[in-house]
């Protein structure tokens, strides 16, 4: 009968895993930093022409809000409310898109499921 040799995944792979895991390891250090540095950083949003002004971090917490004298109108509170919630959302939105293009400079432009 004839031996069959199973070489696994043969020599030459190891030093290359060794590699990869090298560079995955870097990939999450850098990853880290980022988070921490983005978490730092205020995103600013206005809305209804600066009526309403937002700031928010980039752990997505809403940090400061200034409502301009004008913008409080007792007969239009739901335009105020509106103004509010546009400001916020817009503010989000850049936290986000801030973070996904960071991730992107990381990863080399793969979407990694999980990581943001």
């Amino acid at each position: 009968m004839a031996k069959h040799r199973f070489n696994g995944m043969g020599g030459g792979m190891m030093p290359n895993m060794n590699n990869m895991l090298k560079q995955a390891q870097k990939m999450q250090a850098e990853m880290e930093k980022m988070q921490a540095e983005m978490e730092e950083t205020k995103y600013d949003a206005t809305a209804g022409g600066g009526a309403v002004a937002v700031t928010v971090s980039g752990k997505k917490e809403l940090l400061e809000v200034k409502i301009s004298p004008e913008a409080c109108d007792p007969d239009d509170v739901e335009m105020l409310q509106d103004l509010i919630i546009v400001a916020v959302n817009d503010a989000m939105k850049k936290a986000d898109e801030a973070s996904a293009s960071q991730m992107g400079k990381i990863t080399g432009g793969m979407n990694i499921p999980g990581l943001f």
